[in-house]
């Protein structure tokens, strides 16, 4: 899962950076409100941090421009300003939630979780595809019975596939979506991580739910693959 912290303070956005890909999250950051609004409308994320107090433009500027686009992933507005008035003001801004500074860390993770358990539409707790099932809050997946072990990346991986059930990713969708922006693209990264979520997967089943798509992507399969493969040969 993505997302994006928008501070202008390096000290609190690189503490920020660690812990948050430390639990999973592929994490961009941005130092100015201009930044944050060009990366928040350019990009897909799961959850965006804004502080309110930013060079260039407010956070609450920020937030409203996003919504104004129409740009409704779930935002968490962080400020050292604790007033009834600077809460009401950043809600009404939209943001989805509000955190006083200083707050301990596993506050934050866990507001982002119920923020990403939210969406911005209406999400399932649960996805399923197939005899594929993902919990997001949990972190856990199964295929069928058996839970599958998955790194980090991997589970980010399938995901983004189940999330986009039968849609062709391309390789740069792929890797916006796993990998912060400041990481050096590598040519095979996204076809490393999928070829080992695939072999994770298929070695349960025999059959292959991640699909190549040549010279355009992945795609993962709608179908019950393993139902496909256990039905009689034709007569025909």
């Amino acid at each position: 899962m993505r997302v994006l912290v928008v501070e202008d303070d390096p000290q609190i956005s690189a503490p920020f950076k660690r812990g948050l890909e430390a639990e999973g999250y592929a994490v961009d950051i941005a130092s100015t409100g201009p930044d944050g609004l060009w990366y928040a409308t350019e990009f897909p994320y799961d959850a965006v941090l804004l502080d309110v107090v930013l060079p260039g433009m407010s956070g609450i500027e920020v937030c409203q421009a996003l919504r104004s686009k129409n740009r409704m992933m779930p935002i968490l507005m962080l400020s050292a300003r604790d007033s009834i008035a600077d809460r009401v003001a950043g809600l009404d801004g939209g943001a989805d939630d509000y955190l006083v500074k200083p707050f301990a860390f596993g506050e934050l993770t866990a507001r982002i979780r119920a923020l990403i358990r939210r969406g911005s539409v209406q999400r399932p707790a649960e996805l399923r595809v197939a005899d594929l099932r993902l919990d997001p809050a949990a972190r856990r997946a199964w295929c069928g019975q058996q839970e599958l072990e998955l790194t980090t990346k991997e589970f980010t991986l399938l995901h983004l596939f189940m999330s986009h059930p039968g849609v062709v990713l391309s390789r740069d969708r792929v890797y916006e979506h796993v990998w912060s922006q400041d990481r050096g693209r590598s040519s095979n990264v996204v076809d490393q991580h999928v070829m080992r979520l695939r072999a994770k997967i298929d070695r349960l089943t025999g059959v292959s739910h991640l699909e190549t798509i040549r010279a355009s992507g992945y795609r993962l399969l709608e179908y019950d693959t393993t139902a496909e493969a256990s039905q009689p040969p034709s007569d025909q």
